[in-house]
Order: structure tokens, then sequence, then C-alpha cells
């Protein structure tokens, strides 16, 4: 009510994105106004453009603008080594340490009863039907590291084994440039756990 109708609207859609609250939604809305028209319509534009034009690839479930993405589509990738991940965003996060060369799945989420996530809500039988066909060798779980990522990490790893591929885990531990007098007593342990030899 203190605002003008559009922008009272405005700022009631910045608060549906994550991660944004009242007081961002507002701090938003203020410099769009603030804004040339054409420098909005281009972000409108933009905003239409991403969601129209990209789709899930059929493949490894990460987001692209063409079926099969880049990734499951080289042939200098090896599709042997699939590494698997709960969202795009991971799968970002190993492509950019440029030393993974394997393929990805992207699950699309984590196990979480808490929250009603189940097996059959992620794409557990997507990467199911993929091992099935007898290509792919190891299997690398990098889901997150907490109680969900950790829970669907061994969901999988006791789905796979039978079928006699190779499952790792991504090691967990101290971030480089960490402290040890900071660093919770769960991740000094993964620490320990996943050292190697020098």
């Amino acid at each position: 009510m203190y605002y003008p109708e559009p922008v009272g609207r405005l700022i009631g859609e910045l608060t549906k994105l994550p991660g944004i609250g009242p007081r961002s939604a507002q701090r938003l809305a203020f410099y769009i106004l603030e804004q040339p028209v054409t420098a909005i319509e281009q972000l409108a534009r933009s905003i239409v453009e991403a969601r129209q034009k990209t789709r899930y690839c059929s493949t490894c479930w990460n987001i692209t603008a063409a079926d099969p993405c880049p990734i499951c589509a080289s042939s200098y990738r090896d599709h042997s080594t699939v590494c698997v991940v709960q969202d795009p965003r991971d799968l970002i996060a190993m492509e950019k340490t440029r030393e993974y060369k394997g393929v990805y799945h992207v699950l699309g989420g984590a196990i979480s009863p808490m929250d009603g996530i189940g097996p059959d809500d992620i794409r557990l039988k997507e990467l199911l039907a993929r091992l099935q066909q007898g290509e792919i060798k190891e299997l690398i779980l990098a889901t997150d590291p907490n109680v969900e990522g950790e829970a669907t990490a061994m969901y999988i790893a006791k789905l796979v084994k039978p079928l006699g591929i190779k499952v790792t885990r991504i090691a967990h531990g101290l971030p480089v440039g960490g402290d040890l007098d900071y660093v919770d007593e769960v991740t000094l342990i993964k620490a320990l756990e996943g050292r190697r030899e020098m």
C-alpha cells in the first residue's frame, strides 16, 4: 500500500525469486525503475528467451539449447565415466575445474524424506537406463556433502554395485586456505577418512 500498484506487483514478483526477500526485492525494483526502458526491455527479452530456448538434455538432463548438450555430443569426452550431480549448477562447478573429462548425469535434486522427495522424484530411472546400456564403467557420485546428498549417494551406490560398475564418491574435507580450528567435526572426520599418501 506504500507503492503504486505496478511497483507493488513488481516487488511481489521479485520476492518469488530464490534468495530475494522483501528488502532486496524493493532495491531491485527501484533499480529497475531507474534504468532506461530499452535496458529493461532487453532484460525482459533475455528472461523470456532463456526460458523458451533452453531445455533438458535427453541424455544427461543438463540445461541446454541443443539436444543432446555439447558435453554429451562431444567425441572428446570419456563416455565410460559419468559424474552424478544434483543440479546444473553443480555440473558447471565441475566444468570450471577443467579437470574432469567424462560426462554427467543431473539428478534434479536429492532424496529428502523430510521434504517429501523420494527416489522416484529425482532422475534415478533415467540414470539406471543409461547404466543398462553397458557403456559406463565408472560412476562418480558428486552429490552435496549434506544429509540429503549423502543419503542419495548411498542409495545410488547400493542400486549400482550389483551391476558391476565401479562406484566412487568425491572426497570431502578441508577447504584450501582453511584453518583447522574453524572447521566443524564432521568436515574434519571426512578429511581424515579421505586422506591419501604423499
